[in-house]
């Protein structure tokens, strides 16, 4: 167990770190993990896993129930928090639809991806990305903007997806992703991506799933994707394999919505990367 600071990085900064505010939006913060053969003055170098986190913002959680699969294949983590209530107090979605109120939250994360690249080191060209419900929304649609960044994404249960459709507007679809931010999806790009959609085989609730006219969030359309989880990541994968992505389909069988019990082929998903990037 690693003791003491080091010449320069204070001990709260190795292993599971505190919490720390970004320097470029400090309304937003992030934790790692640091494997403990990782040394300050050392030259290995790793690789970096982000964790992005649902409703519940358990960005700390979410990091410790990964710290195995960390020191197992000595990858870094980074967990992301997007508090609640950011810009309009009581909104609890921001993050999950990368664009709210002006702030640009893949931007937010690129920044923290930085960061930590600067204090540690990281092989941050290429990411493995996981999100679970909320962040499920989150990471396909940071996938759309960014495959060229990722070796791998993996897309957990997410209550709404969007989908590569240029025909339907953002973010039921991705016809106007050049007029908002910028960019669009990169087919060629993103099918170089190792891609996983995984979700609880139980996970049939709709009661946070279905979007309500009198939602903010509602769209004409939003729930033609069907009327679970369980469905609506079937519709996406559709969607991938229509376009020429590949996908590993992971249903956990008797698994309600509950992320750390999909994590066990996640887990499994990202070493079979790491082993290729490896060989």
């Amino acid at each position: 167990m690693r003791k003491g600071h080091g010449e320069t990085i204070s001990y709260y900064l190795m292993g599971r770190t505190a919490i720390s505010a970004c320097r470029a939006d400090q309304r937003f913060s992030y934790c790692c993990y640091l494997p403990e053969s990782y040394e300050e003055t050392g030259t290995q170098r790793y690789p970096l896993a982000v964790l992005v986190h649902g409703s519940l913002r358990d960005a700390t959680n979410l990091r410790d129930q990964f710290i195995d699969f960390a020191e197992a294949n000595q990858c870094v983590l980074l967990a992301p928090l997007f508090p609640c209530g950011i810009e309009e107090p009581g909104d609890t979605h921001n993050y999950k639809r990368i664009l709210y109120r002006g702030i640009r939250y893949d931007e937010i994360l690129l920044a923290m991806i930085d960061e930590v690249a600067g204090l540690y080191r990281l092989e941050t060209d290429k990411l493995l990305m996981h999100g679970f419900s909320g962040g499920g929304q989150f990471v396909h649609r940071f996938f759309y903007l960014y495959p060229e960044r990722l070796s791998a994404v993996s897309i957990g249960a997410p209550g709404v997806v969007t989908l590569p459709d240029p025909d339907k507007p953002w973010w039921r679809g991705t016809g106007d992703m050049k007029e908002i931010f910028g960019r669009e999806p990169n087919l060629a790009a993103m099918r170089e991506v190792a891609v996983q959609m995984v979700v609880g085989g139980d996970d049939i609730e709709t009661w946070d799933v279905t979007v309500s006219p009198k939602s903010p969030n509602w769209m004409e359309g939003i729930n033609d994707t069907g009327a679970t989880r369980v469905e609506r990541l079937r519709s996406l994968e559709a969607a991938f394999l229509e376009r020429g992505l590949a996908v590993r389909f992971d249903v956990v069988p008797g698994v309600e919505h509950i992320g750390y019990l999909v994590h066990p082929p996640v887990k499994e998903f990202f070493a079979e990367v790491l082993r290729r990037r490896r060989e």
